[in-house]
């Protein structure tokens, strides 16, 4: 028997693609879930102000007027309609929290309960002076948070009590590519790296090119593919450094992947680098994908990345901005082909028990029924 309790109504306010990035992915799935329509009546608000991902942070005339007619919306709708929970994507600060901030005074102004669900960080670090701080415990009263990791809780802590914070770390549908092992019968090859991300410098790819160079002076056969969309890095500037290292032979940009093109792309891999130092970096969606694929992950200590890339396990973690620690890594793992296999497996493991996206969906609407049912009304 169908159960007749009435659905909770929940204004989502969240980033969608484009640009793509892990706030918009997890946004996307939010939005595209059967399983959270099925229990939730959600309205959707697309919070992205930018269009691709080297306009994420600039400003301009074009912006203000997307943000104006932003904040319009969200006004008619809560005048509109009645929500039990309002869900927001927030930025942890910069212009687009002070954005937010914004929304977040609207959606008080209409009593609505308040979840906030953070893909970046930066509030211990920017709460630097009375007004901020001000601020952060206007944004932070009377709400409730969602977080991608335990590991990320100290950024908020001055400001929220854990019991009112949920964990809920990101997921992934299963890859539909094609395994490796059927692409490649029996040919010998050279271990390929693979890089994918946007061709930002703090995510890395430039230290990447530096280990690559100490791989090609030791005279270590290996194979490097860069896939990635411009970021503050142009497809120019990267084969230009490309050169600079003469490691045209070694490191190849693909440009942009998408779709089953992308899957493949990590399924004819050997390994993934993922080397960031990316300052709002907390996840690394990119790591589940490669987890998929059973690769085994070099990335760093960031964020939520050493819940994601157990180190030792499903792969090795390295100081930021350290060429030398990523060199000594990839090529033990590029020589190694049986550590390898090994470590990819581990990572499938640990993706199948940890990140799917059957796993998201379930802890996602767990947490929006128990937020939109015990969230307090504002005083």
């Amino acid at each position: 028997m169908e159960s007749t309790k009435v659905k909770p109504k929940i204004l989502f306010i969240l980033h969608l693609a484009p640009p793509v990035h892990g706030a918009a992915v997890a946004g996307g799935y939010i939005k595209d879930s059967s399983l959270i329509n099925q229990l939730v009546t959600g309205t959707f608000i697309n919070l992205a102000t930018a269009t691709s991902v080297g306009d994420i942070g600039k400003t301009g005339f074009k912006k203000i007027v997307v943000i104006l007619k932003l904040w319009q919306n969200i006004i008619l709708t809560l005048k509109r309609e009645q929500f039990q929970l309002c869900y927001l994507t927030i930025n942890a600060k910069g212009p687009a929290w002070l954005k937010e901030l914004v929304i977040v005074a609207l959606v008080k102004f209409y009593r609505t309960p308040l979840v906030y669900h953070y893909h970046n960080k930066g509030v211990a670090e920017n709460s630097t002076n009375f007004i901020k701080r001000k601020l952060y415990t206007f944004q932070f009263k009377n709400t409730k948070t969602i977080l991608l990791s335990p590991l990320l809780y100290k950024d908020i802590e001055p400001f929220v009590n854990e019991n009112e914070v949920y964990y809920c770390p990101n997921g992934m549908p299963s890859s539909t590519s094609i395994k490796k092992d059927s692409l490649i019968k029996d040919i010998p090859k050279i271990a390929t790296i693979l890089f994918l991300s946007n061709l930002i410098e703090s995510k890395g790819v430039y230290i990447l090119l530096e280990a690559c160079l100490v791989l090609k002076k030791k005279q270590i056969p290996f194979r490097c593919v860069i896939i990635g969309g411009e970021g503050n890095i142009s497809a120019k500037q990267l084969e230009e450094k490309v050169q600079d290292y003469n490691l045209q032979n070694e490191v190849e940009y693909l440009g942009k992947m998408y779709g089953l093109e992308k899957e493949n792309a990590f399924a004819t891999a050997d390994l993934f680098a993922f080397p960031t130092y990316y300052h709002n970096e907390t996840f690394g969606l990119v790591n589940l994908e490669a987890m998929q694929q059973e690769l085994p992950i070099i990335s760093t200590f960031e964020g939520a990345i050493p819940d994601v890339v157990l180190d030792g396990i499903t792969g090795y973690l390295v100081p930021q901005k350290n060429a030398t620690a990523l060199a000594d890594k990839l090529e033990l793992l590029v020589a190694n082909k049986f550590l390898r296999e090994k470590m990819g497996l581990a990572g499938k493991k640990h993706f199948e028990e940890n990140f799917t996206i059957e796993i998201f969906e379930k802890k996602m609407l767990e947490i929006l029924l128990n937020a939109s049912s015990s969230t307090p009304k504002y005083n």
